[in-house]
């Protein structure tokens, strides 16, 4: 029962960051998995990646049918997030290990902070204004360096990439969530894929559990973002990510 509860909550938050803001479900999950359930560092991460694919997807596909994902730029940022993340993780190997396993942590907190006092507030017709040719160009570079920090420092994907669609792309939020979630699809595939080839398959029991909660509450946070104006989505990301930042920080903290 104890695992079952564990497992339950991390999907709840892992699905609501998912949903609402396209976070990797590995911030809130890994550390929960780690923390009371005891599960060894690298199998948490592969069960994290695993339960973020699913969640990712129809969070995607919630985002698309409302016509709130860019899929030709996405695709665009998803294979130059993936070559780079493999660059940063070459270059992260010939260097000294760093401490710098609360960087998404403080990310997920400073991010939700931004979208309480500043939300973003862009339009679609906005948006439809920037040039084609500008935006993929952009969308290679921001790409490269979203990917590159990712190898490098292994954490904060999904919050970097919200932060650069919204922040530098000028992407409206809706639009931003869903392109994001697109994204991490794959990646989270590929991650996963990669661990369990690496590290064999992990408990079964929890990996189902984490994947059946974190598909359920990314599933309700998906509906609710794409029903909800702007106004209300910023303050409802910004609380899910601030809550969710300010937890980890407690759970490291105490551990």
């Amino acid at each position: 029962m104890f695992t079952f509860i564990i497992c339950f909550l991390a999907g709840i938050g892992a699905g609501l960051g998912t949903g609402f803001a396209g976070m990797s479900a590995a911030a809130v999950i890994s550390p929960m998995l780690i923390t009371f359930l005891h599960v060894e560092p690298y199998e948490a991460v592969g069960i994290a990646l695993a339960s973020d694919v699913l969640a990712s997807a129809v969070s995607a596909y919630t985002y698309h049918k409302n016509k709130n994902l860019d899929v030709k730029n996405g695709l665009v940022m998803m294979v130059t997030v993936l070559a780079f993340t493999l660059v940063g993780s070459w270059v992260s190997s010939l260097l000294p290990a760093a401490t710098m396993g609360g960087f998404s942590t403080f990310m997920t907190l400073m991010l939700g902070i931004k979208f309480l006092v500043k939300p973003v507030m862009t339009t679609k017709e906005s948006m439809a204004a920037a040039e084609p040719g500008k935006r993929a160009v952009q969308s290679v570079a921001c790409g490269a360096v979203i990917g590159f920090i990712c190898g490098f420092v292994g954490a904060g994907g999904g919050m970097m990439m919200l932060l650069i669609l919204t922040s530098v792309l000028g992407y409206e939020l809706k639009t931003a969530v869903g392109t994001s979630v697109f994204i991490m699809a794959f990646t989270a595939f590929t991650g996963a894929a990669s661990h369990f080839v690496i590290d064999g398959m992990p408990n079964l029991w929890i990996l189902a559990l984490c994947v059946l909660s974190t598909l359920l509450w990314a599933r309700i946070a998906a509906r609710f973002a794409n029903k909800a104006s702007p106004i209300v989505l910023n303050r409802a990301t910004g609380a899910v990510l601030v809550i969710l930042g300010a937890a980890i920080l407690i759970f490291n903290f105490f551990t």
